[in-house]
């Protein structure tokens, strides 16, 4: 089926729906399934995986066009091949991601805090609305209106707003050498050490656990090997960086909260058994921690395992939003699926 078709196809599956007031599951290659509220087995799915395929790739721009069911571990093959990278380092949970589920749910890996999140790195994308429309924002096409920016407030929003058709993402050079080494140092004094690191270190990844530093630096080969001489500590494989991004620290966690804060906070940071970002994600996995009670508006914990207990519970798996940010949103949803059709309480319990 051509890609024409296939869009044909997705449009009218949505008009559908909306004759009938049925509510559409959004799937691609289902790696995040577990992120966010379940959705009921009974609901209707809208499947994106044929969709797929490259539509631009101009490595001279640093720009790459891809449609949404294009598996993530193809477009980063395709990167690499090309002395390029996503600098987000999207997770892909076993492989089976696709790039409309990384533009969805907006996850980004342990370079985020040195190249940028997700959101960052999105040019534009094609959305089919809850009107059945097919629209496109950013770039050099369609203007975005009423003042937002929309293929960043898609970018997160877990499919709520619309139907991703495609992508066009920024690219950026792959670094020549990439080195790992981890260093003995106690929790509460890693981030003032990583701090004067920072000066004249490229660092590219930072994560503290079980009394050690991991740190990665990347760069041109030259910057690199001088990097390498002022820093101590043993040689790490760099496949730690992918096994930490893809949670496999933590297969055993009955219930894992993800804390983000401020770099140099001290909100979470011994109860935390993984420190990412540098100090500004720290992973909780004890069942019986609940970290909002703890942060006292210093940061937002969003819970990416748990179990029945915790949906009985009655606690929100994301951050609840305050006003006027819940009223922003809500608006939102109105706007682009007013008959809230799309992945219905998926990030929210309500809408």
């Amino acid at each position: 089926m051509l890609s024409n078709d296939i869009t044909e196809s997705l449009v009218e599956q949505v008009s559908e729906a909306l004759g009938h007031e049925s509510p559409l599951v959004i799937e691609g290659g289902g790696s995040k399934a577990f992120y966010g509220y379940p959705q009921s087995a009974d609901l209707q799915r809208l499947h994106t995986v044929e969709h797929c395929g490259v539509i631009d790739y101009s490595p001279d721009e640093l720009v790459i066009h891809v449609r949404a069911g294009t598996p993530l571990s193809e477009v980063k093959q395709l990167v690499r091949d090309n002395g390029q990278m996503l600098a987000f380092e999207p997770p892909d949970f076993g492989g089976n991601a696709t790039i409309g589920g990384v533009i969805a749910s907006g996850l980004s890996g342990p370079r985020r805090p040195y190249a940028g999140a997700a959101r960052d790195f999105v040019l534009g994308l094609t959305l089919i609305t809850g009107a059945a429309e097919v629209l496109t924002f950013g770039g050099q096409v369609m203007k975005n209106v009423a003042g937002y920016d929309v293929s960043r407030l898609v970018t997160g929003a877990l499919g709520t707003l619309g139907v991703i058709l495609d992508v066009s993402l920024k690219v950026l050079p792959a670094p020549e050498l990439e080195v790992t080494r981890t260093i003995a140092v106690a929790r509460h004094e890693f981030q003032a050490l990583l701090q004067s690191m920072g000066r004249h270190i490229p660092i590219s990844a930072a994560a503290h656990e079980d009394g050690y530093l991991s740190i990665r630096v990347s760069g041109s080969e030259m910057a690199v090997t001088a990097a390498l001489g002022k820093l101590a500590g043993e040689e790490k494989e760099n496949a730690y960086w992918d096994q930490l991004n893809n949670l496999d620290y933590f297969v055993d966690a009955s219930e894992l909260w993800r804390v983000s804060v401020a770099p140099g906070s001290g909100a979470m940071l011994e109860e935390a058994a993984l420190v990412d970002w540098g100090g500004g994600l720290r992973w909780v996995s004890e069942p019986e921690v609940c970290p909002r009670k703890k942060l006292a508006g210093e940061g937002h914990a969003t819970l990416m395992k748990y179990n029945a207990r915790f949906l009985d519970s009655g606690l929100d798996i994301f951050q609840p939003l305050g006003e006027p940010l819940a009223g922003i949103h809500q608006r939102l949803k109105q706007q682009f699926d007013p008959a809230g059709i799309f992945n219905p309480g998926r990030m929210y319990r309500d809408f």
